[in-house]
């Protein structure tokens, strides 16, 4: 039998079918030898007399470290334009980080009901959706519908910094998310670390991993090469340098450059992307 895995505490694995039934199940000794099953892993399972084993985990087409989960379709990056305020420069290295870990970002950006109409930010969000970004916006009363709709059928790991309103979102889409967060919290007891604990959250006909992804802002394991590769808007240049070992800097005849002197590539974004290429290099 099929199924993906939704929670783990210690070494009890609860999978779901695509029949949405569920089971509890151990794992034998030679899947642990060969990986450790992570949240949103795909695995064959059978029942041996009085439970269920895990047998083989399936390829992963993404794996994260913090939280651990497998096979993400999708990180939201919720950012408030208040409180605290709004930053393209922590946007876009979350965004790149995102994507070099090839999973489809999306922004979503709350608390709109603080700011003015004519505020910039509304020049930087019609910034991200001309890049091609898929961006949400929300205020107190007003949730956009869209987040529903992106949810629903996917993993989601959300991210972003303390206070932006993660927690918010979901309990707004689903009351119930909060109470059974809260109940998990009291079962496994607050601040003991004893218990290895990972669960996704159904919300929205979706998974919802319980704890934000992407906390470090490391870019020392990757090249400026695979960076310029994973940015959205760079992907139509790429190749195009006059060139091949091109990183998009100082080199002449750059694809990226002209089309940023040409505002086809946001300046905003190329700039960033210097940034992050020489916190590669410390």
């Amino acid at each position: 039998m099929k199924a993906r895995i939704i929670k783990i505490v210690s070494n009890q694995y609860t999978v779901v079918t695509a029949e949405n039934e569920r089971f509890l199940c151990v794992a034998m000794g030679k899947v642990r030898l060969q990986k450790t099953p992570v949240v949103g892993d795909f695995v064959e399972f059978e029942n041996y007399q009085d439970k269920y084993a895990i047998e083989k985990i399936e390829e992963r087409k993404n794996s994260m470290v913090r939280p651990a989960i497998a096979n993400v379709d999708q990180a939201i990056l919720v950012m408030s334009c208040k409180d605290p305020e709004f930053s393209t420069v922590l946007v876009d290295r979350l965004l790149f980080l995102i994507q070099m870990a090839k999973i489809h970002p999306i922004l979503c950006v709350t608390k709109m009901d603080l700011i003015e109409a004519n505020d910039q930010i509304y020049e930087q969000i019609e910034d991200y959706r001309k890049s091609g970004y898929q961006v949400l916006s929300c205020g107190k009363e007003n949730l956009d519908e869209e987040l529903a709709k992106v949810l629903k059928g996917k993993i989601t790991v959300l991210t972003g910094q303390s206070g932006v309103g993660k927690s918010t979102l979901l309990n707004t889409l689903d009351p119930k998310f909060e109470l059974r967060t809260q109940e998990t919290s009291k079962a496994l007891g607050r601040g003991k670390h004893t218990t290895r604990h990972s669960e996704l959250h159904e919300v929205a006909m979706g998974w919802v991993a319980d704890t934000p992804g992407f906390s470090s802002l490391d870019f020392s394991q990757f090249t400026p090469e695979y960076l310029a590769e994973s940015i959205l808007e760079f992907k139509p240049y790429i190749g195009k340098c006059k060139f091949r070992d091109c990183i998009h800097q100082n080199e002449p005849g750059c694809a990226i450059k002209d089309a940023v002197e040409k505002n086809i590539v946001s300046k905003t974004r190329y700039e960033h992307y210097l940034q992050c290429i020489a916190l590669m290099k410390k």
